[in-house]
Formats: C-alpha cells, structure tokens, sequence
C-alpha cells in the first residue's frame, strides 16, 4: 500500500550524568576529586534513502529513541556517548511539528541527511568544580535532558510536470504509453489512490511526470481526499491537465479544467499560476455528427489565455509526441529552482535549560537540617539581596526551576525544617 503520511513520536538520548568520585591510592588517602563527565546523548538523524518511494515504514511502528549516554566514571573516565537513531524516507519528505504543523525539515534537493533531535550534552564529572574554597565537591552535573517530539511526516512527490484531471479521463493510460511506468488501469472512479511517477524520454530531452489521483470538487477544502492528493503537485513545474474530449461519461471537458484551476487556486494561487497545458484526450471517440468539435471549443476558450491545446488519444499515441515536445519547451523556460519547503520550526529552541549541579543531605548532627550545595547556588548567592522582596522572590523560583525543592522533597524534608546553604538558613514552608 502507499503510505505518504505518517505520524510518529522520535526522542533523542539523554546525556549522562557526571560521576562523582575521590581519587583513593596506597599513601594518598585523601585524593582531589576525580568524577569523569557523562557520555553524549544519541541524535535522531533523518536521511533520504533512493530505494524507498512510500512512508510505509512509519505507518507500523510509532515511537522511535536514540541511545541515552552512559553515566562518567572514576578515575576521570569518561561515559560512551549513546548511539544515534538514523531513519531512512525517500526524497520529498517534509517533517513537521505534528502540535503547530510548522516545517522542521524538507529532505529534498540538497539536504540528503539532518539532525532533527540533538542528544542531550553529558554532565560534567566532580572534578571540574574543586575550587580554593570547596576542594571536596561531593555534586556532578546531570546529563541534558532528552528532547522528545511528535512529528508528522508528509511525502509530496518530486516531478517536472503534474498531470491533472478528474477520475477516469485517461491520466492512468496516458502515463502507461509515455513513461516506464505501470499503474493500474481499470474504468472505475478513482482508479488511481497514488501518485504513479514516470521518466518521460523525448528526442529534446526528459523529465519526470506524475499522475497526481483524480481531484473532485471541495478537494482544496479537503473534501474525498483532496489534500491527500493536492500535496503532490506542490513541486511540480507544469501541469497537463487531461480532459475526455469526447464526453465519453457526459462530462464537459471546458467546465472539468475550469473546477480544477478552482481548486488549485484555493489550494495554493502559486500552483494554479504555473504553466498549463491541455491534453485533450480519446479522440478517437469523437465523431462529426454536425455539432460543435469539442476541440475548437477548447481552443476558443484557454488558448486566448495562453494555454496550448494538444488533442491526442492515450490510446493510439496520436498527437502524443507533439503534446511532449511542448511540455518540454515549457519546463526549459521555466524556472529550474526546485520547490524547498524553508524551516520554521526549531526543536533545539524549546530545549530545557542546563541543569545544575548540586546535592542534597540531612545533618548527620541534626535531622531537621538540610544542606545544600552547588557551584551555581553558591554563585547566586553572592550576587543575590535576599533582603529585598524582589531578590528573595528571585532565589525562591531559582530553586524551584532548579530542581532544588523537589529534592528537598524527595529527602524527606518537613514544614518548619532548616535548609543551610554556604552560611544561609532557611525555614522550609510549602
């Protein structure tokens, strides 16, 4: 089945926490610290792979994680950095937030392979924050949190030319005769549930042509499965639109181009300003039987407005290799500047802030005391008037942004308890 959408949830590695450790040898009891720093978390990479043509791998498995780093070591050791997670999606994959349905990344044209998730940075170890006045620090820094997001991932196909048309006009048999490719052709409405792409070769030249399924009216609105199938021509440089000259269904081929320019226009008025043009199809279905050729109609109609009219039969092949020819003159005067969705979307801009290293024990004198330290707190200390209102404010959500509250929690601490940090005592109330 082709699958060109899928919705998944992709999560980069957890950086590793620093270690912390004191160097102890035979006549050095009381060695300086040496806590190793935390391995690097795993990236979640995206890359385009030439073999793939659907997103039907995502449609299976939902949640893919890159490999969280690995905690430093004694003896200055450095953690392994984790493994990065690498998915494969064919050209033309764009990634987006799935929450704002911004751009995060087009993998097209030149951008073969991006970083989407960064892992998270490793802690560093102990003995990066000995200093003249804590020569025994007994804190290493936590690893960088893991960044997780829900991302969709959406496939517009890459063509020169888009083929349009309603259901059952002949864009299937038509694609057949001029390309190596092979879509399923059967006389029902919407035959076609995929794009077929196709390399068209003509004596000036080749291109790639896809067959974007049979549009009905409200598809720009999302009527049927308009948006599913409007995507695919976003990239496109021209478009063919195909019609049955002969009314073979009742269908009236001036009024079925007029409906779909409506929707090409509502779907995006850049699309429906690109070259166009007519393929008047099965001629050889229609008969004079003294009324108007409906292919003088055709021409009376758009080739004022500067779209050619081509009557071919898909059938036979007549008129086929005129039609190409032109198709190509349009593409050669067209611009070559491929259609590259821009980012819109950071993830590394929602990043959670650094953490901070610090630790959290009862006094082994009193129980009802807590201490604390930490480079980052002792700093903010320095530079903080806690007699102020506004000061003290400050310090107090430090703490809780911090982590430093929830720890306290965590180690039992009780309204009324003494938190001591570096000279300070704090009576602790929720």
């Amino acid at each position: 089945m082709f699958a060109d959408r899928a919705r998944i949830i992709i999560r980069s590695g957890k950086g590793g926490d620093g270690h912390v450790s004191f160097r102890r040898e035979l006549y050095v009891p009381n060695g300086g610290p040496d806590g190793g720093d935390g391995g690097r978390g795993g990236d979640v990479i995206f890359e385009i792979d030439e073999g793939q043509n659907t997103l039907g791998d995502y449609r299976h498995r939902r949640k893919y994680k890159a490999e969280d780093g690995q905690e430093g070591g004694k003896k200055r050791c450095h953690g392994a950095d984790g493994k990065d997670v690498v998915l494969k999606v064919p050209e033309g994959t764009v990634i987006m937030d799935a929450e704002s349905g911004k751009v995060i990344a087009d993998m097209s044209g030149e951008n073969r392979r991006q970083i989407v998730l960064k892992g998270g940075r490793g802690g560093k170890g102990n003995q990066h924050y000995a200093t003249a006045t804590m020569q025994v620090p007994k804190y290493a820094q936590p690893g960088q949190p893991a960044q997780e997001l829900e991302v969709l991932l959406e496939l517009k196909v890459i063509a020169d030319v888009g083929l349009v048309g309603f259901p059952n006009v002949g864009k299937s048999t038509f694609l057949s005769r001029v390309t190596n490719a092979q879509p399923k052709i059967a006389n029902y409405h919407f035959t076609t549930l995929s794009p077929n792409l196709g390399v068209v070769d003509t004596d000036n030249g080749g291109f790639v042509i896809a067959d974007i399924p049979g549009l009905i009216e409200g598809a720009s609105e999302g009527v049927g499965l308009g948006h599913e199938f409007l995507r695919h021509i976003e990239r496109t440089r021209v478009i063919i639109h195909i019609v049955d000259a002969a009314s073979v269904e009742g269908r009236d081929p001036v009024e079925d181009i007029h409906k779909i320019n409506k929707e090409l226009e509502a779907y995006n008025p850049e699309i429906a300003a690109r070259p166009q043009v007519i393929a008047a199809n099965k001629i050889d279905c229609i008969f004079d039987d003294g009324e108007e050729n409906p292919i003088d109609r055709l021409k009376e109609e758009f080739e004022p407005q500067g779209i050619s009219v081509y009557p071919i039969s898909a059938v036979t092949g007549q008129g086929v290799r005129e039609l190409l020819f032109h198709v190509k003159e349009l593409l050669d005067k067209s611009p070559m500047k491929p259609v590259v969705f821009e980012q819109e979307f950071f993830p590394e801009d929602v990043l959670v802030n650094e953490n901070l290293p610090f630790t959290v024990e009862r006094s082994e004198e009193d129980p009802e005391v807590f201490l604390v330290e930490g480079p980052k707190i002792e700093k903010m200390l320095g530079y903080t008037n806690l007699d102020s209102e506004k000061g003290f404010a400050f310090f107090q959500r430090f703490l809780k942004e911090g982590g430093i509250l929830e720890e306290l929690e965590k180690a039992g601490i009780q309204e009324g308890d003494t938190v001591r940090m570096y000279g300070f005592d704090f009576d602790y109330y929720k």
